[in-house]
């Protein structure tokens, strides 16, 4: 009986080790590497390793980023190594929340019908043009001249195995290579706050957009209630449809530089 009461003992210790606790829009988070494989990896979840689980919760925690409101994603397919990636809405709430940041400026580069180069601001492109690539311009209150960013189309355009656009990128280029160009400007812009951190666009795969919201029980793969608040924070169960012709890009051995 002695040795029983130890072992449960000895795997409620592990069980917490695993855990991964911290702080994120004035909520406390808490992973478990269960919690990450049943209901926060995108694609081939069965086929996530043990490392991919848990670089995936130190990038959170690091970046205090809180995956359930999808301010992340690990991406997973076939054997490729997972692909960690940030929503473009917690780039842009991290911008507005610097003292310092002070607007910015994004569209497209277009070659129009007479053969000119255009950078136009927003999202179109009329028919007979080519969408050749994005560009940005973000400021802030302590520069004296704006971080710039231009994109080639070319150059981030996800593709299939046989060479075409993929999702997204066949429908929505304008607005696709657009996101890429101001998520670069606004890294430039904020180093600190955005270092390190890296977009589904900028990585070759698409950021989830369909999630289910269920009720979970309270045990270790549950989604977790956030601890200081008052209700029971909704489950987040994101899976995209399987993109087995889909090659997401190589985590770079960057990608946690600069994370703040």
């Amino acid at each position: 009986m002695a040795n029983y009461g130890n072992s449960l003992v000895k795997k409620a210790e592990q069980k917490k080790s695993q855990e991964v606790v911290y702080k994120a829009n004035n909520q406390t988070i808490k992973l478990t590497p269960g919690m990450i494989k049943k209901y926060l990896v995108s694609g081939d979840a069965e086929r996530v390793t043990d490392q991919e689980v848990v670089m995936f919760m130190q990038l959170c925690a690091n970046a205090g980023l809180d995956p359930w409101q999808r301010e992340a994603y690990c991406i997973k397919y076939g054997n490729s190594p997972a692909t960690m990636v940030v929503g473009k809405d917690a780039y842009q709430k991290r911008a507005d929340a610097d003292p310092n940041f002070d607007g910015q400026e994004a569209g497209v580069v277009v070659v129009d019908t007479d053969g000119i180069l255009q950078h136009r601001d927003g999202c179109l492109v009329l028919d007979g043009e080519t969408l050749v690539g994005g560009w940005a311009k973000v400021w802030r209150k302590d520069r004296k001249h704006p971080s710039t960013a231009e994109c080639s189309l070319m150059e981030y355009c996800g593709r299939k195995k046989d060479g075409q656009p993929n999702g997204q990128w066949s429908g929505k280029p304008a607005t696709m290579i657009r996101k890429v160009a101001l998520v670069q400007a606004l890294r430039e812009a904020f180093p600190a706050r955005l270092g390190g951190l890296y977009v589904a666009e900028e990585r070759g795969v698409e950021e989830p957009v369909e999630a289910k919201f269920t009720e979970v029980p309270n045990d270790e793969g549950a989604a977790p209630a956030a601890i200081d608040a008052p209700q029971q924070r909704p489950q987040i169960n994101v899976k995209p449809e399987p993109q087995p012709d889909e090659v997401p890009a190589p985590v770079d051995d960057d990608f946690f530089a600069g994370v703040q």
